[in-house]
């Protein structure tokens, strides 16, 4: 059934698709703020949680086991301005299968997960078929060993996310990982502190069929903005993104990993901080197959270089 939201334009934040709001499940709200005439949320059991003017305050507390159900539809609707701070290790943990959790609002009235404090602070998803979108996540403590974890589950869709350092670094941003499979990201806004301190942006380890597709990503990653050179993963595919990777070691895509399989394009753009401003430093291991439609790199000097290296076919037909 479609969701009636009382006061609220469902489309005040990026235009979410039609079905995205439709589900025979059942649905939460969380907001830490009071709406216009509604309460401050509570995570208490009774009436709160039914209705946008009586939520629950937290996401974590919407997604226990004993409010959603695997596999129901249930949805959580989190309100703009929401905000919600992780302040220890693992607090956030989504844990049960077919949840949708969906915010509301634009920019930065879009609700906010701050992880602070541990560095094992995390937003955790440990559960198949998890679809979440349009929510801030900011990282305000150096060292945090992985912001966001996808941990072996599969059919998961991440989509309008941004993640932003806003303290120190986080050892790495986003981390997909254990067979995570079937997994898309798509609309990812990530941006990493400018001093050195990253190891990666996004990693994954052991994804197989995995997407990422209309996402930017500005960090300064030892090893690269997006590491995919740890665990074996099959048929990656990385399309339609931005990147300006601010350490001179120059790597934004690392795939050097025998049997790895996948693409890498079209309509990439990588920004290099050092001089050289080539296709073998940007893209290292070569391993996935590179699309040479519109893959461009460039460095501050604005030295360029596109990939466009055609061999021709061999094929006797």
């Amino acid at each position: 059934m479609p969701v009636n939201i009382p006061g609220i334009s469902i489309f005040s934040g990026a235009p979410p698709l039609a079905d995205e709001f439709a589900t025979t499940g059942r649905v939460y709200w969380v907001g830490s703020a009071a709406i216009e005439g509604g309460t401050v949320g509570v995570d208490a059991a009774g009436a709160n949680g039914n209705s946008p003017k009586q939520p629950f305050a937290t996401i974590n507390y919407a997604a226990g086991s004993d409010r959603v159900a695997a596999n129901r539809g249930d949805l959580i609707v989190v309100l703009p301005g929401h905000v919600e701070t992780i302040s220890a290790a693992n607090v956030v943990d989504i844990a049960v299968a077919g949840l949708k959790i969906i915010g509301l609002g634009w920019g930065l009235s879009r609700p906010q997960i701050n992880l602070i404090t541990a560095v094992g602070a995390s937003f955790r998803i440990n559960a198949n078929s998890t679809y979440i979108r349009n929510i801030r996540f900011t990282g305000g403590f150096d060292n945090l060993t992985n912001a966001i974890v996808i941990n072996g589950v599969t059919d998961c869709v991440l989509r309008d996310i941004e993640y932003r350092d806003v303290t120190g670094q986080a050892a790495i941003g986003l981390l997909a990982a254990n067979n995570s499979d079937r997994l898309l990201i798509d609309g990812l806004t990530y941006f990493g502190a400018a001093a050195a301190g990253s190891t990666a942006c996004l990693q994954f380890d052991g994804c197989d069929d995995l997407e990422l597709k209309n996402f930017r990503l500005e960090g300064n990653a030892s090893t690269s903005l997006i590491n995919c050179a740890t665990t074996l993963s099959a048929r990656v595919w990385i399309h339609d993104g931005r990147m300006w990777q601010q350490n001179a070691a120059d790597v934004c895509i690392n795939d050097a990993i025998t049997g790895s399989t996948g693409g890498i394009g079209p309509r990439l753009f990588m920004m290099l901080t050092d001089n050289a401003a080539n296709i073998t430093e940007a893209v290292t291991g070569a391993t996935f197959h590179l699309f040479d439609d519109q893959v461009q790199v460039v460095n501050l000097v604005n030295e360029k270089s596109m990939a466009i290296n055609w061999t021709a076919s061999t094929d006797a037909a």
